[in-house]
């Protein structure tokens, strides 16, 4: 793979970090109000699911085609990322300790962050899969 399919992977998914932040902001001010926290944290996980796929999606023609297992490597990335990104954040920015950040991977109270995970993962696959650029 080329340096430019990595800058590319790194734009796209700090397009998605911005869009989880929004997503999340959401889900607190208007998804748990109106639905609960069970069904806000479940639609909230779904919804951010959906928007990465949509990003991958629109952007898999800008990486051109690409092997089946770079596809797979770009959404390694975008998830590597995403744990770097969350475990930092959590625990130098919110002080939240080892305990409260493995509990979003427990599925208690609505919480699907780890299908979230999932979406990054398989997303530009699958998104390269249905453009036909695999």
């Amino acid at each position: 793979m080329t340096a430019s399919v990595w800058v590319k992977a790194f734009a796209l998914w700090s397009d998605i970090l911005l869009i989880a932040i929004l997503n999340g902001a959401l889900r607190e001010k208007t998804l748990i109000p109106a639905l609960g926290s069970f069904a806000g944290h479940i639609a909230s996980g779904a919804i951010l699911s959906s928007c990465i796929f949509l990003v991958a999606v629109v952007a898999a023609p800008w990486y051109g085609p690409l092997a089946s297992r770079h596809w797979l490597m770009v959404g390694l990335f975008w998830l590597l990322l995403t744990l770097v990104f969350e475990f930092s954040f959590g625990r130098f920015v919110q002080h939240e300790t080892w305990a409260e950040l493995f509990e979003a991977y427990t599925f208690r109270g609505g919480n699907i962050w780890p299908i979230v995970l999932a979406a990054a993962f398989i997303s530009p696959w699958l998104a390269a899969k249905i453009r036909g650029l695999i």
